[in-house]
């Protein structure tokens, strides 16, 4: 079934990138997903861009009713529907057709114009045959990340299910030359008018915007160029279930899953060019990590870690490629990301990638490093590769470290408390005591004057070695690096809890370093 992903994404690539921009196409910043490698669990987050013609679009508005039985989603659509009318009304102005599907309320606009505009639409060969609704596809898709078997409302106490809609929120105007439906009306008048591409608004994102008959699976089904708009759209999610985030990092985790089984992603800026919508009670720092090293595997513990994070940040994750380490798919996500969490051994990127690495980091932004960050961008005791880049001084300029080796594996690394430092906010609730290093030991003095050491390591017959500490760098930033970082340290809640942490701190620190 992922070879017939690939194939989806390459049509889509393809059909959608074949008109040539002017002023009367759609350009469409697009984000997608592939696999890192076969059943890897990892994805690459990829951005393409792509043209369509406005009079071959149509913009489906999915279930953004009045009236919620979930209080809390109720007041996220109603926050979210002006804003979503401003969108609206642009692409209709670029002559995009509208389709308003606030489904099981079509009585009350019986007699509207955009109401007889879809009952009249032709009849249209559908195949697979549409259907009321199309569930979960467990062959193509595996499992939703999260469990809305409660039926997803955040309320405290959850109140049970029932049906108080009335009507499409008032906030989102209806013109007659639109469409009303919420049923195959919708692909009838897409196959009447021509058209192939379908824009994706509403909610929710786990339920209607994936199973109704206007709306994702069945429109990827019927071979339509689907895109969601993953700024304008909210998830069924109560954060008191599995994976147990936060409600707006569920909903990031049923875009993702949309972006590497259905169809590519936009944002609302693409159509409105204005800022995308963001919700005001998400408030969650964005985390960007970038992994690739295959010695420690921390790519895989950083991938389960991520959920923890997701508790409380938005988190995005970049890998380096199978093929080529050194490149890492996706790094434009570090343009908005507010803290680098990095795990990187000996890579050369691109010059271009490397200086957009740089650049992040000189503006001040914080860095959190484990193991082989003290020396993830230079190969050892030779330059970088033709047409690529290094950064020997990584480790003293923004670690703070002289990394120059490790001792050998075996002895496990017995921790301690650096002198004065008990009460440092990184340690909050860390049983130093109990934790320890099950990696080998590194080798990393002396340490810059500009660093503050945590914990100090040592193993029989060799001389304490810093392990933990924090960095105040020149460009007025912080860095936190730690040379743990070995499967067997994130096996340890108290190693967790470590970099929990100093992801708090460094946050805080970046609100106050960065204007």
């Amino acid at each position: 079934m992922r070879v017939q992903l690939f194939v989806v994404i390459i049509a889509f690539l393809a059909l959608t990138s074949e008109t040539r921009a002017d002023d009367s196409s759609l350009t469409l910043n697009t984000r997608f997903r592939t696999p890192t490698a076969e059943d890897s669990g990892r994805w690459h987050s990829q951005n393409q861009s792509v043209t369509w013609k406005p009079q071959e679009t149509c913009l489906i508005v999915c279930d953004m009713w009045d009236h919620h039985w979930c209080k809390p989603s109720e007041q996220r659509v109603a926050e979210m529907a002006p804003y979503m009318n401003t969108v609206i009304n642009s692409a209709r102005s670029k002559g995009v057709l509208i389709i308003h599907c606030p489904s099981d309320t079509l009585d009350y606009y019986k007699d509207h114009p955009a109401r007889k505009r879809a009952e009249n639409a032709p009849p249209a060969e559908s195949s697979p045959p549409l259907q009321r609704w199309v569930h979960l596809i467990p062959e193509r898709e595996g499992k939703l990340p999260i469990d809305d078997s409660d039926g997803g409302c955040d309320c405290d106490p959850p109140v049970a299910s029932r049906r108080v809609w009335t009507r499409q929120h008032p906030a989102i105007e209806i013109h007659d030359h639109d469409a009303i439906t919420d049923s195959e009306e919708a692909f009838r008048l897409m196959k009447q008018k021509q058209i192939r591409n379908v824009i994706v608004m509403g909610v929710h994102t786990n339920m209607c915007v994936l199973g109704r008959p206007f709306s994702i699976r069945q429109m990827v089904l019927q071979g339509q160029n689907v895109a969601l708009v993953r700024d304008l759209t909210d998830t069924m999610y109560n954060p008191a279930r599995a994976p147990f985030v936060s409600h707006f990092s569920g909903n990031d985790l049923v875009v993702e899953h949309i972006e590497q089984y259905w169809c590519p992603t936009i944002l609302s800026t693409d159509l409105s060019g204005q800022p995308p919508f963001r919700f005001s009670d998400d408030q969650r720092p964005h985390i960007a990590v970038l992994a690739s090293e295959p010695e420690y595997a921390t790519a895989e513990s950083l991938t389960a870690f991520r959920i923890e994070l997701l508790k409380k940040y938005r988190v995005s994750m970049i890998y380096g490629d199978e093929s080529d380490g050194s490149t890492f798919p996706g790094l434009t996500t570090l343009d908005d990301a507010d803290m680098l969490l990095l795990s990187v051994r000996r890579r050369t990127p691109t010059p271009t990638q490397l200086q957009q690495i740089r650049g992040f980091i000189a503006a001040g932004k914080p860095v959190l490093g484990i193991r082989t960050s003290s020396h993830p961008f230079h190969l050892r005791n030779k330059p970088a590769p033709e047409g690529r880049a290094d950064w020997p001084e990584f480790d003293l300029q923004i670690n703070g470290g002289h990394y120059t080796n490790h001792h050998g594996s075996g002895p496990v690394t017995r921790l301690s408390t650096a002198p004065l430092q008990q009460q440092h906010p990184i340690l909050t609730g860390v049983n130093v005591e109990q934790l320890e290093g099950r990696g080998s030991l590194y080798i990393v003095k002396p340490l810059a004057e500009s660093t503050t050491p945590l914990l100090i390591g040592e193993i029989p017959g060799q001389s304490p070695e810093p392990v933990a500490w924090v960095n105040h760098r020149e460009d007025g930033g912080h860095t936190f690096y730690t040379s743990l970082g070995h499967r067997g340290d994130f096996e340890q809640e108290d190693f967790r809890r470590l970099l929990l942490n100093a992801c708090d701190w460094l946050i805080q620190k970046g609100e106050e370093t960065v204007p």
